[in-house]
């Protein structure tokens, strides 16, 4: 089972996350960057396709065995779910209709919610904006593991156990961490979830009602863009507290890979991160980075000195603002 990591506890910092100061300086030498923020079109056209081929494989499948079921939630349904929920991320940030049309993006996030068959667009896009602005932030940023997942998670198999529990957690955390009263888009979202459910259960049965939900959940267990969970943020290197990843997945999750750039600037869409990176250079290509994110899971299920402790935590000073 392993040995148990030396981490008992998170790592506390006392300084504030160095994205902002990051993008202040990089604007001050590269004010071009600025003709990047602006919505990516193209994303609406895409997530439209991705939930036809969503509709397509739930009428295909239908009447299949179910060890094809299985095998084409894992192989198929699997990859554009997990790929779905990384538009939603895009969409979070206003990237499919701009800042002036926010309510657009939210309408447009419920939409592209439905072939996962769980609400999931309006909640994230609330506790996602705390990450963003309160990076690990003691009982804000619920992307940051519970005491509990850090003390029990200690051994090689808990933690592979961990990473396969992944979607339960990523669930119940906010509700542990930082409860939020439910808001009328969250029951908007809920309801036109669970009318999608019941539409495709009724015309199309029992097998593409399971296809929708557990290529949904086994997406975002143990599944190669999974790695993205724990590259993103997790503490390989001492000192480092987010990393990009370079590597050919991010063609199917909005180049969410290039986190650095990403929380340096979130009202850049996916698209054109790469760009960012090219233009300014000489600030991320000296910073740790990833080319694979299956080694990443390996390397956090065989590495002892990592765990899910393995975060940068900070007691926030002053007023805190949340959505």
């Amino acid at each position: 089972m392993g040995n148990a990591v030396a981490r008992e506890d998170f790592e506390w910092v006392y300084t504030d996350q160095p994205h902002a100061d990051r993008r202040k300086a990089i604007l001050a030498k590269h004010p071009e960057i600025k003709a990047l923020m602006k919505p990516d079109y193209n994303l609406i056209w895409v997530v439209v396709l991705m939930v036809l081929a969503q509709l397509i494989a739930f009428y295909l499948v239908k009447d299949l065995d179910w060890k094809w079921v299985m095998f084409w939630a894992y192989v198929f349904g699997s990859c554009i779910s997990h790929s779905m929920t990384l538009a939603i991320h895009e969409i979070s940030h206003n990237g499919a209709f701009g800042n002036c049309r926010a309510m657009w993006n939210r309408w447009f996030g419920i939409f592209a919610n439905l072939p996962l068959g769980l609400p999931y667009s309006i909640s994230f896009k609330r506790y996602h904006m705390d990450h963003h602005r309160y990076l690990g932030g003691d009982g804000i940023d619920v992307d940051i593991p519970t005491d509990f997942e850090g003390w029990f998670f200690c051994t090689r198999f808990r933690k592979f156990i961990w990473i396969v529990l992944q979607p339960f957690f990523y669930a119940i955390r906010p509700l542990c961490i930082n409860p939020k009263p439910i808001s009328r888009l969250e029951i908007i979202n809920l309801l036109a979830q669970l009318s999608f459910d019941v539409v495709i259960y009724y015309y199309l049965g029992i097998k593409s009602a399971f296809y929708m939900i557990a290529g949904s959940i086994l997406g975002l267990g143990l599944h190669p863009i999974s790695g993205h969970f724990i590259a993103e943020h997790y503490m390989f290197l001492k000192g480092h507290e987010t990393y990009s990843y370079y590597g050919p997945l991010n063609l199917l999750t909005f180049n969410v890979g290039y986190h650095n750039e990403h929380h340096d600037f979130p009202n850049i869409p996916g698209k054109s991160l790469p760009l960012v990176k090219k233009i300014a250079a000489e600030y991320y290509d000296n910073l740790p980075q990833y080319n694979s994110w299956i080694k990443v899971l390996y390397d956090f299920v065989m590495d002892d000195t990592i765990s899910p402790y393995s975060r940068m935590k900070r007691k926030l000073k002053g007023d805190v603002k949340q959505d």
